[in-house]
């Protein structure tokens, strides 16, 4: 899950994330079957709370396909019920991308609901000593906790704390990003999103940013139409827009547009993604292809009975002339 724009970014019109970070890769949490009942979910949820502010283009962005170069080996173990490691080695030409990767994930077993289990606790470190954590807890029905720590060598990249309040009809989330107090800087953002119709959901941003004597607030305004087969978002404010389609043709095929405008930088990209199951030949096939002459794709095979996953990767990128090519396999 990263495209979004970096906590640094605060003149971005998008919320950053902890997934947008490139100190390590992103951490999958060991729950399988949670993911797959999201997958399998219907788009249009009986249920009347909005879900959060900054999944309004989730759907799009999860088709994206996460392209690598070089060779990858991943290896997760499971230690026990709660508690799993990872091993990620990357190999490349490029001395930049290699790297090795250890990561450990650990699941409570106190559930608020049938999908998804805390506290959880995820964390990362490569051969650089750069290190990725994330806390996340359900403190009751209504209010999730999450507090992001990264770092680059021996340097604090990014201190992130999260909370969000799920009414019966909306949910509203408040986060803090980098806040120093000694040098009087940091980045405030608040979200709030509202059910309005069982099929449309109207939210607000605010981003406020402040240090080195200086101050900026940025509001966003955003909407959702949800149906039984397809999603439309957006998102608007001064520093431009972004707008996200997402279609599901049947339960093998998925297709979204992200169209993504900086008014500030006169940028502008529309990149189209696409998902294309193949459930006898247990095969998985994400694809892209954007208005910066960029195509990627990504190509996975489960080789059942043994718990082994073939990766291709390759992307093209036109503009910039440059190439990405890999192939990987996955362990566990």
């Amino acid at each position: 899950m990263g495209n979004l724009n970096t906590i640094h970014a605060a003149a971005a019109p998008i919320k950053p994330t902890v997934e947008s970070a490139t100190v390590a890769p992103s951490i999958t949490a060991p729950a399988p079957s949670s993911q797959q009942k999201e997958q399998n979910a219907p788009l249009s949820s009986s249920s009347k709370n909005p879900g959060v502010f900054e999944d309004l283009h989730k759907k799009c962005k999860e088709l994206q396909p996460g392209n690598f170069d070089g060779f990858r080996l991943m290896v997760n173990k499971g230690l026990s019920n709660n508690f799993q490691v990872s091993h990620t080695l990357n190999l490349s030409s490029a001395p930049q991308l290699t790297s090795y990767h250890f990561g450990a994930t650990y699941v409570g077993g106190s559930q608020s609901n049938p999908a998804e289990a805390t506290p959880v606790i995820l964390g990362d470190i490569d051969n650089s000593g750069s290190l990725s954590a994330q806390i996340i807890h359900q403190f009751n029905k209504r209010i999730k906790g999450k507090c992001v720590v990264q770092t680059q060598q021996k340097e604090f990249a990014m201190v992130q704390a999260d909370v969000d309040y799920r009414g019966d009809d909306f949910t509203t989330t408040c986060t803090l990003g980098n806040i120093d107090i000694l040098n009087e800087s940091g980045i405030i953002v608040a979200h709030y999103l509202q059910r309005v119709t069982d099929n449309i959901d109207i939210g607000t941003e605010l981003l406020y940013h402040y240090g080195q004597g200086q101050q900026s607030a940025i509001l966003s305004l955003a909407g959702r139409y949800s149906a039984d087969k397809w999603v439309a978002a957006a998102q608007i404010n001064a520093g431009g827009w972004h707008a996200s389609y997402y279609r599901k043709g049947n339960d093998n095929v998925q297709v979204g547009v992200d169209y993504e405008y900086n008014s500030r930088m006169q940028d502008s990209n529309v990149s189209l993604g696409y998902q294309i199951d193949i459930p006898k030949a247990n095969v998985t096939f994400r694809g892209m292809v954007d208005t910066n002459w960029a195509v990627g794709g990504l190509f996975e095979k489960k080789l059942y009975p043994l718990p082994f996953s073939f990766i291709l990767s390759g992307k093209l990128d036109h503009l910039k002339n440059q190439s990405r090519f890999g192939f990987g396999l996955q362990i566990g």
